[in-house]
C-alpha cells in the first residue's frame, strides 16, 4: 500500500534520505516557529518537512494542497540561480512554491501563516 502524503515513485539516495534527516533535527530556528503552525494537520491539511522531492529536499511539503514552503535564510541570496531552477522543476511537477524569508518568519508570523492558509484554501 502507498504511503500517503508523499511523492511517490521517485528514486531516493541513502545519502539524500540522511541528509533528510539531518536536515529535520537541525532545523533553523525560523523553520522550527514555522513547523509549530504547520505541524499536526493545524492548518487542515498535512504537511511534512524536509521532504525529498525529484532530489531537491524542500523545508515543508503539503501532498493535499500540491504546495512547497521554503524558509529563506541569508545564504538564499547567494543561490538565485540555484533556487530558480529548484522551482522551475517543481512547478514542472504541478507544485506550487512560496518563500519567507527567516525574518518574514520571525517578526511577521501571523502574516506568514495566513499566507499559507489563503493558499491551500
Amino acid at each position: 500500500m502507498p504511503v500517503k502524503n508523499i511523492v511517490t515513485n521517485q528514486k531516493v539516495t541513502a545519502q539524500k534520505l540522511q541528509r533528510a534527516k539531518e536536515l529535520r533535527r537541525e532545523m533553523t530556528p525560523a523553520e522550527k516557529i514555522l513547523w509549530e503552525e504547520l505541524r499536526a494537520n493545524k492548518l487542515g491539511v498535512h504537511f511534512r518537512r524536509q521532504q525529498v522531492i525529484q532530489g531537491f529536499i524542500v523545508d515543508f511539503y503539503c501532498h493535499k494542497a500540491a504546495l512547497v514552503v521554503e524558509v529563506d535564510g541569508d545564504v538564499h541570496d547567494l543561490q538565485k540561480a540555484e533556487d530558480e531552477r529548484r522551482e522551475k522543476v517543481l512547478s514542472e511537477m504541478g507544485l506550487r512554491m512560496v518563500r519567507f524569508r527567516n525574518d518574514e518568519v520571525m517578526g511577521k508570523l501571523p502574516s506568514v501563516v495566513e499566507q499559507v492558509k489563503a493558499i491551500i484554501m
